[in-house]
């Protein structure tokens, strides 16, 4: 699989939980509505699958990049909320994915999506949870 695929499978899955986030709408309707309305051939399918399935277990994710935020996570912007999810989650469960390369895709996402300075804020925040949750990997 391409990573360009993979890479679309983030900002396809940055939507989805941003629109779950802001409506509280099932996330199998949202998966649907994105996958009919995106060209899912270029598309890492099982991936997206995966990143929208954080929604099952938010509150593992959420707890787990609490310490790092340095203010409190309803104070965050949705977008920042969104990706700090799906990099979260890559961190705990996708161990076949480094981190650094984790952190590069959050801050990418941010420079895109999000406001201004939040690639900063998102480089922060995953700086120091990678220490904790990548211990293995930063030695």
């Amino acid at each position: 699989m391409k990573p360009s695929f993979r890479q679309k499978a983030r900002r396809l899955a940055l939507q989805g939980l941003y629109s779950w986030g802001m409506t509280g709408n099932d996330i199998k309707q949202i998966e649907l509505d994105l996958a009919t309305s995106n060209k899912m051939n270029e598309v890492d399918t099982e991936y997206f699958q995966a990143l929208l399935q954080i929604t099952n277990d938010i509150d593992t994710v959420d707890t787990a990049i609490k310490p790092y935020l340095g203010r409190l996570p309803e104070e965050l912007d949705p977008i920042e909320k969104a990706i700090l999810r799906i990099a979260t989650y890559e961190l705990l469960e996708r161990v076949d994915v480094p981190f650094k390369v984790v952190i590069n895709e959050a801050i990418e996402l941010a420079k895109t999506f999000g406001a201004e300075e939040s690639h900063r804020f998102i480089n922060g925040a995953l700086d120091k949870a990678v220490k904790t949750l990548r211990k293995h990997e930063r030695q």
